[in-house]
């Protein structure tokens, strides 16, 4: 509540506390269309003269427990394409990949582990990147802003081969913690590993990823606090992420002209319509046909569930 004081003249200075509301609060994030933003404020009123005002900014951020059972669950996806020469068929592209869990941290490495099989007759390169979707509802309408914050490249595999990401790494870089239980604005991420196949649309899928605040304990020293594991990089707080991240190399550029034209077919490719990314892809799994070393076992059985978190609680 507001209280009023009779200053005389001189300075004064008033340390203040205060409690926070016990209903969850979101996480303070600034967006392309919107933002979630709080504000201490103090006003001073003068007889015979305006009132005086100053305000300065309050970071709040509603905690995610990674150690939660659902963001500790596996993710695993598949997908298969046939491609196609003209009026003949040059064979199936297939991809599947898998990531230990489903909750991470900023500056957390995640492993990738993917495995590639090109039966068809095109040189390919296997990519991964992370993407974030903003969402902002109101007023009965929903505006969507996607943009890939993180990408790493493979090598190419030629026609005939396979290739295997045995923990591949991505780094997270510091983004907004997902906000998932707002009414007017969702920030979530996914991971996806994609192939851009020459003369044909890619191959995509798409993993669900959590950014949480509380890193995963499971395989650090249990004496080490949470307090001291929270004390990470808090850049995001004051982070604009650019609109379009720095492109990966052109498929010429890694891949010398005598090679790129004995891969390439003679015709012009179609145009690919998806070359941006700018569509969320999601590939449901049928089969995971390798078994790399995954530090879990099980997979999610309700792998689109993502707010089951601990209770919340704020940081100031």
């Amino acid at each position: 509540g507001e209280e009023s004081l009779v200053l005389l003249d001189g300075r004064h200075e008033f340390p203040f506390s205060f409690q926070l509301p016990q209903e969850p609060l979101v996480t303070s994030f600034t967006g392309k269309y919107g933002s979630v933003q709080y504000y201490v404020k103090a006003i001073l009123e003068r007889p015979a003269a305006p009132d005086q005002s100053v305000q300065t900014e309050l970071q709040v951020v509603s905690h995610i427990d990674v150690n939660s059972p659902a963001l500790l669950a596996p993710v695993v996806r598949s997908q298969e394409k046939m491609v196609g020469c003209w009026f003949f068929t040059s064979g199936p592209v297939s991809l599947s990949a898998k990531i230990e869990r489903k909750g991470y941290c900023n500056g957390e490495a995640i492993p990738i582990y993917a495995e590639i099989e090109n039966c068809s007759s095109r040189l390919i390169v296997p990519k991964a990147a992370i993407f974030q979707t903003q969402t902002y509802l109101a007023s009965g309408k929903t505006k969507t802003f996607r943009q890939m914050v993180a990408n790493v490249r493979g090598n190419h595999i030629a026609s005939g081969s396979t290739d295997t990401w045995n923990g591949k790494t991505l780094k997270i870089p510091p983004v907004s913690p997902s906000i998932l239980d707002c009414c007017i604005i969702r920030v979530e991420y996914s991971l996806a590993v994609y192939i851009h196949i020459p003369g044909a649309k890619k191959l995509m899928i798409e993993m669900p990823l959590v950014i949480g605040t509380i890193p995963c304990i499971g395989f650090s020293s249990r004496n080490s606090s949470i307090t001291s594991q929270f004390s990470m990089d808090m850049s995001w707080l004051a982070l604009t992420l650019p609109e379009h991240p720095e492109a990966p190399p052109n498929y010429a550029d890694v891949v010398s002209e005598e090679e790129f034209s004995r891969h390439v077919p003679a015709y012009p490719p179609p145009i690919d319509c998806e070359e941006q990314l700018c569509c969320p892809v999601f590939a449901y799994i049928q089969e995971f046909r390798f078994q790399p070393p995954p530090l879990y076992s099980e997979v999610d059985p309700h792998p689109t569930d993502v707010e089951e978190f601990q209770p919340v609680s704020f940081m100031l």
